[in-house]
């Protein structure tokens, strides 16, 4: 009997990619919850979906072709991203908790509102949020790197694999909070959210300043 392996040396380091990509990256944390909030809102979520996976998809390669082991060796770099990261959440969450305190009304707002944030700085947040949180590099490029490079020649095809589940899950986080905007048009709803935005975002600020 012909194996799988046997029919496309390619196909199991692809789902190994594929599984291990899903595993670090669908977990509750800041960068998911800014998805989770402009896919509700139903502002710029193409481009923060894509800001988040093409910047997963830049930091898989850097893994693989051997820059985990510069950044591993590098404890000043990653503590420098730690404070600022920490710092950059606990100013979301105050802003966060704020909102909550004090909405602004129901969730009826659109990119093409006055009041709605801009594209870039929607797009600057998502990049922020991305390339400022140090857990970022421990999971796609030390991680999924020296996991990547334990496949052999199969590097590049757990890397795409790693690669489709970032797209994947981004795609279906943006696009599955469109679909809940009309939970959120009362204020009670989106008072909710935010008070759970603000303790995310606060409590894994606070941790990353008091763990640098």
């Amino acid at each position: 009997m012909i194996g799988v392996s046997s029919l496309n040396p390619y196909l199991l380091p692809a789902l190994a990619g594929l599984v291990t990509g899903a595993g670090l990256i669908i977990a509750i944390g800041p960068q998911n919850v800014f998805v989770l909030r402009q896919g509700v809102r139903r502002e710029h979520v193409g481009a923060v979906v894509a800001v988040c996976a093409v910047s997963d998809v830049v930091l898989i390669g850097a893994g693989v072709v051997g820059l985990g082991a510069l950044v591993a060796a590098r404890p000043g770099f990653v503590t420098a991203a730690t404070i600022a990261g920490g710092c950059y959440l606990v100013v979301l969450g105050l802003m966060a908790a704020r909102r909550a305190a004090r909405p602004a009304g129901a969730l009826t707002a659109n990119p093409d509102d006055a009041l709605a944030p801009s594209r870039w700085a929607a797009i600057g947040t998502a990049v922020a949020l991305t390339w400022l949180n140090p857990h970022v590099y421990l999971d796609t490029v030390v991680t999924m790197g020296a996991i990547a490079n334990g496949h052999g020649s199969g590097k590049w095809a757990f890397a795409v694999g790693a690669c489709l589940a970032s797209l994947l899950w981004f795609s279906a986080l943006g696009g599955g909070a469109t679909m809940l905007s009309g939970v959120f048009a009362s204020v009670r709803a989106w008072r909710i959210l935010d008070a759970v935005v603000a303790v995310i975002m606060l409590g894994m600020g606070v941790g990353l300043i008091v763990s640098a």
